[in-house]
């Protein structure tokens, strides 16, 4: 199963014969960024050139050196490639981010930790969006399960309701069987 939007994609797959590990991949969609940060660079090295004609060309190398430094500083600001919710019933929930440069930051949840997950709606004066959240035994706050992304409900409820049936929660989140 896959969602796509016009920021991120969804992937879910079962891995092993018993689907016994459910894994969900909220991946960033490769954007124009890179293209459109290329331009504006050969944009900034052409107007240095035509601008200061009488600076000595040592000078004008570094200082077009220092700024292309600082934009693909910029360009790397987000760098998180795709976040993953590896789903294991018997053991727990493992958390991956996955970023630009190769590292991965791993955390595992044992299930007996997991009391409940739970999507919440955060607003804020500028933004509206959806977290998943797992509340955990003997913790006072929330564990985000996506700290750098901000993907849409709609990717989010096949993992929360994943989740919700690991850790044998009791919400009842089929509204299909609800009355009324």
């Amino acid at each position: 199963m896959s969602i796509a939007n016009r920021r991120y994609t969804y992937i879910h797959d079962c891995k092993l014969p018993s689907k016994a590990i459910n894994t969900h991949h909220i991946i960033v969609r490769k954007s124009r960024r890179i293209v459109c940060l290329l331009g504006f660079v050969l944009l900034t090295n052409t107007s240095f050139l035509f601008l200061f004609k009488d600076i000595s060309i040592t000078i004008l190398l570094w200082s077009s050196f220092f700024i292309n430094a600082i934009l693909v500083k910029l360009m790397f600001l987000m760098p998180v490639v795709k976040e993953s919710v590896i789903v294991m019933p018997a053991f727990g929930v493992q958390l991956e981010t996955h970023y630009m440069s190769g590292r991965i930051d791993r955390l595992f949840v044992p299930i007996g930790k997991i009391l409940k997950p739970v999507l919440l709606e955060c607003i804020t004066p500028v933004h509206c969006y959806w977290s998943l959240s797992l509340i955990l035994h003997g913790e006072t706050e929330l564990m985000l399960v996506f700290r750098e992304l901000r993907p849409p409900v709609k990717m989010l409820v096949p993992i929360w309701k994943a989740l919700c049936s690991a850790s044998d929660s009791k919400e009842n989140w089929d509204t299909s069987t609800e009355d009324g």
